[in-house]
């Protein structure tokens, strides 16, 4: 009894703010930045002992390295309009020429072609030239554009749209390691329509994604689709938590339960607040347990969205120990090779001054959909399995300088068939619980740009509802 009034005492006295944030990955610090322009009283909650989520580098030795996302979409702006804020678009890197991307076939490395769409030759003569596919395989994918298009609104499977509209060697070569590899998913599971729209519009409007491409296709630019910082990608969390306002993020304070008390209570392993309004910015199973207690559809809406488990192994070598030019990015590895990578990235040839002179950084990719049961290893484990396979591929001698393993554990998003309209439902269950807004990847935002520009807008339907509130 004294306990329950105790905890009754300090519910009615807990400090209250205008918004509370669960979540510092970059969605919920891209709320937070934009919520600091509104003039609102808010505060970040993150459960861990740093912010940026998936967002983490490591320097050391003049080694830099990004365990989790290295790179920066530049098709979409809302990352660069952030850096452009924050001051830091000047220090913008383009990835080193040649770009070339490569995918492992028979123990093979075979460049994607150049000028192709996600991977897909646009050109006749370019998809002649290709060492990556069979001729068969040619003659299929060259058919496209002569293929009538699907009658039908239906959602489908990432493999099912490919091997329709280019046979099944694409599904094995481009569509499994390169599409559904993006997110470490499985490609006879992940949405088409949810993940890759504009394929799905080709073929609406044209007829034909190959056609489409063609018809729309605007000159790329010289500078390569992506941009990164010189301290990785972890210097744009770094600048964007300086950013806000002092004593608005709360590291290491777990979130425990959000009970709706005409304004939200909110237990925090460091003691309750009360809060106006609540963005969780946090993945949707984390999402779903917060909301038992407030809407148990919703909650059990967000927790059917799955979530795939991978790992990052890094490793530092000296350029004399791999008999391999490393001429371009990296390399993909579809799951018909004898090969437990998704995928290996080539760091110190992407991107300028990663590693010491005379070095080579690469990057190795475990688990995802894959191999669920990855991370169930050791960490020896893992390290060797990633070793002993860039060794096969890229002819290396001797051990490593060093290692670094990085485990992310339920981190990748899984849009499977049918997610745009759970997307929906999720949506419509909101409107009847005002003040509640989610935010993040494991909703409608995959990558940095779209979490952030997610982020942004959720901030300014927050900051609008906690306005009229007080008003």
């Amino acid at each position: 009894m004294k306990s329950e009034t105790k905890e009754t005492i300090e519910a009615v006295t807990a400090p209250i703010l205008d918004i509370a944030i669960v979540g510092g990955g970059i969605a919920g610090l891209s709320t937070a930045y934009e919520l600091s322009k509104h003039g609102v009283q808010f505060r970040v909650f993150e459960a861990g002992d740093r912010p940026g989520g998936v967002i983490l580098t490591e320097r050391f030795d003049g080694w830099i390295i990004d365990a989790g996302p290295d790179a920066i979409l530049r098709q979409k702006p809302a990352a660069l309009k952030l850096c452009q804020e924050l001051g830091i678009a000047d220090r913008l890197q383009n990835i080193l020429p040649p770009r070339t991307s490569y995918v492992l076939r028979d123990e093979q490395l075979h460049p994607l072609v150049e000028g192709s769409f996600l991977g897909f030759p646009l050109r006749l003569g370019a998809l002649a030239r290709s060492s990556l596919f069979t001729l068969p395989g040619k003659l299929r994918m060259a058919l496209e554009p002569l293929l009538p298009k699907r009658n039908t609104n239906a959602d489908e499977t990432i493999a099912a749209f490919v091997q329709r509209r280019f046979g099944n060697e694409a599904v094995r070569y481009l569509a499994e390691p390169l599409l559904a590899g993006i997110h470490a998913g499985d490609v006879d599971r992940l949405s088409i329509r949810a993940l890759f729209p504009r394929l799905v519009e080709a073929e609406n409007h044209f007829g034909s994604v190959l056609r489409a491409f063609r018809t729309l296709q605007t000159p790329t630019s010289s500078k390569g689709p992506f941009v990164s910082l010189p301290g990785g990608i972890g210097e744009l969390v770094e600048h964007l938590v300086n950013a806000l306002p002092p004593q608005t993020l709360a590291l290491s304070t777990r979130i425990t339960e959000i009970q709706r008390a005409g304004t939200f209570l909110i237990k925090t392993s460091n003691g309750p607040i009360r809060a106006r309004a609540v963005v969780l910015a946090v993945p949707a199973y984390v999402a779903a347990g917060l909301l038992r207690s407030i809407d148990t559809t919703l909650s059990s809406l967000c927790n059917k969205i799955t979530y795939a488990s991978t790992a990052t192994v890094a490793f530092g070598y000296y350029k004399r120990q791999i008999d391999h030019p490393l001429s371009g990015t990296g390399f993909v590895v579809p799951r018909v090779e004898s090969n437990p990578l998704l995928a290996a990235t080539w760091v110190s040839s992407k991107w300028p001054s990663r590693a010491p002179e005379g070095c080579v950084l690469l990057r190795g990719f475990l688990g995802g959909g894959r191999d669920p049961d990855c991370l169930e290893r050791s960490d020896d484990e893992l390290v060797e399995l990633a070793r002993n396979a860039l060794s096969r591929v890229l002819h290396i001698s001797g051990p490593p300088l060093f290692t670094r393993l990085y485990r992310w554990t339920q981190k990748s998003p899984q849009y499977e068939v049918g997610h745009n309209n759970r997307i929906v439902d999720i949506q419509q269950r909101l409107v009847n619980i005002p003040g509640i807004f989610l935010a993040g990847s494991g909703f409608q935002a995959i990558g940095i740009p779209d979490c952030i520009d997610n982020g942004r807008e959720t901030a300014v339907q927050a900051a609008k509802f906690t306005n009229s509130q007080i008003s």
